[in-house]
């Protein structure tokens, strides 16, 4: 099971900015503060290591006995989300029931990558074009009503069964989806906010998580930074000289 810590947050939509170079750079704006330790597992009692944070504030009105007494065990306001991160024992011990964590505790440095975590749009029932890309049918004189249908989906004799995952119509999105490598563009830290670059799952004012990234220790867009490789092609080369690009 991965071991990395992260935050709770609130996904509030996406803007534009403009990086020193002069780039315009489309970002997602996450608000990921305060998040509050609500509580610690140990090996000893738990059977594992984990640090328990929570996010938002929930009237005390739709609290029930059980997270009450939680916050209350904390020092802390009733919260709306609660998520645990499985870590290592001596990371748990960094940290005292009842902070508060910001995002500069967590994202230290430049091009830090992140994965963001949160549930996808639903669109409901939809066909197999939509959902699956399928081409359709031709739209030729003789054809009725087969335009977006979804063909065949098995055979009589051989195999007398459909074939598990096949591609058929069915339920779109609501589902947890994960958004490796984005980088976290810049940290807004009185607005307890973060910028991150590209779009992350989810509408507005979804619940995400964002955690370090699991395969990559410094963030690296695709493509920036090699050297283009001029094609043997002479025609290539031809039409790229006409273009400026030579």
């Amino acid at each position: 099971m991965a071991t990395r810590i992260g935050l709770l947050g609130k996904k509030i939509g996406m803007t534009q900015v403009f990086a020193d170079d002069g780039e315009r750079v489309p970002v997602t704006v996450i608000l990921t503060g305060p998040n509050v330790v609500m509580g610690k597992r140990t090996v000893d009692n738990d059977g594992y290591s984990a640090l328990v944070l929570g996010f938002g504030e929930k009237p005390a009105r739709l609290v029930n006995r059980a997270a009450a007494g939680q916050a209350k065990a904390a020092n802390v306001k009733p919260v709306r989300v609660i998520r645990e991160f499985r870590l290592p024992a001596a990371e748990v011990d960094k940290f005292q029931v009842g902070q508060t964590i910001s995002a500069k505790d967590i994202f230290v440095g430049d091009n830090v990558p992140v994965d963001v975590e949160g549930d996808s749009k639903g669109k409901g029932f939809q066909g197999v074009i939509k959902k699956h890309h399928m081409k359709g049918m031709t739209r030729t004189h003789g054809t009725h009503e087969y335009f977006r249908h979804g063909g065949s989906i098995g055979c009589r004799l051989t195999p007398q069964r459909v074939h598990k995952g096949k591609r058929m119509a069915g339920q779109m999105g609501n589902e947890k989806v994960t958004i490796q490598n984005l980088q976290v563009f810049k940290i807004i830290e009185e607005d307890n906010c973060i910028l991150v670059r590209g779009a992350v799952p989810g509408g507005k004012n979804g619940i995400v998580v964002v955690s370090v990234a699991a395969t990559r220790s410094e963030y690296k867009r695709k493509g920036v930074g090699k050297e283009e490789v001029r094609s043997k092609n002479p025609l290539k080369a031809s039409k790229k000289a006409a273009a400026g690009r030579a």
